[in-house]
């Protein structure tokens, strides 16, 4: 599951102080910000160089942060933020278990400040939320779904604004269907609901990122009584955001889709006659196979 986006922004935003349960000397949120500032620079570069990264030095470098990590929790232990932002560096690096054993101490770390008085700042439901999240993404790519959603249900409750979280709900209720149905709490309607609540919610909080827009548009298939009208809309923006003429005729191609649906094949004939590309020329086909005799004309 796609369940790392923004995850080192996110880490670089929350690092402001947050107050722990032995306050930390000035210093610890200024020295944690500087670990993960280099450390965003360095995944940065991996990105950019793709095929061409160096490898050794690259998990050279990386080593590097885990000794920087270890050093400033021997020095802070009771730095809750720190075990958020290690923790997303290690499930960068594909360490998912050495991730979770962080994150579970920062975890653990985090419930206990929430007994000090004035500790339940915004900073510090930021951090907290984050550390759900990533306990989420582990627990849900290790096939444990059900635990997934109590991790993620959390980090939604922390921080209910971040798009981020619904959008990973919406995700892991898609894809793991099946599991929520069997496990007896929701029905099969209600978990659809549920999931296209979450991508809706996400889709309304991040209008400008266009994977969460996608996905709800997309989620109007996966229901059982789906608004075709409601869906329309979606991809009708979705197409005006388009920045290639052929993100923008596969819109169009959802769009036509969505017409034969609701018994509209001259509305679709229209719509597909407006698609041209030559890449999208069997996905075309296949509606024009759809359409009666009259309209296909």
């Amino acid at each position: 599951m796609p369940f790392r986006i923004s995850a080192i922004c996110l880490v670089l935003a929350l690092l402001a102080p947050v107050r722990a349960a032995v306050p930390p000397p000035a210093g610890p949120e200024q020295l944690l910000l500087a670990i993960a500032t280099r450390q965003q620079a360095l995944f940065v570069k991996a990105d950019k160089e793709g095929g061409n990264l160096d490898e050794a030095n690259f998990r050279q470098a990386a080593q590097q942060f885990v000794q920087d990590y270890d050093d400033f929790l021997k020095k802070y232990p009771k730095y809750a933020p720190a075990y958020a932002a290690y923790g997303t560096m290690l499930s960068r690096l594909d360490m998912g278990r050495e991730a979770a054993s962080v994150l579970t101490r920062g975890d653990d770390m985090f419930t206990a400040m929430t007994k000090e008085p004035g500790a339940d700042t915004p900073a510090f439901r930021k951090a907290w939320a984050l550390l759900k999240n990533q306990l989420g993404n582990y627990t849900a790519e290790e096939g444990h779904p059900l635990e997934a959603l109590a991790f993620f249900l959390s980090a939604i409750d922390l921080v209910p604004d971040e798009a981020l979280y619904h959008y990973q709900l919406g995700m892991l209720l898609a894809e793991a269907h099946d599991d929520f149905v069997k496990a007896g709490n929701q029905t099969r309607t209600e978990v659809e609901k549920s999931m296209q609540q979450a991508f809706r919610r996400a889709a309304e909080l991040a209008p400008k990122r266009f994977e969460f827009q996608y996905s709800y548009a997309e989620s109007f298939y996966d229901v059982a009584e789906p608004d075709w009208d409601a869906a329309l809309k979606c991809w009708a923006v979705l197409e005006e955001g388009a920045e290639t003429p052929v993100e923008r005729e596969t819109m169009r191609l959802h769009a036509a889709n969505l017409l034969l649906k609701q018994g509209k094949p001259d509305h679709a004939r229209l719509m597909l006659a407006s698609v041209t590309e030559p890449v999208l020329a069997a996905q075309k086909q296949k509606l024009v196979a759809q359409l009666p005799a009259e309209a296909a004309k």
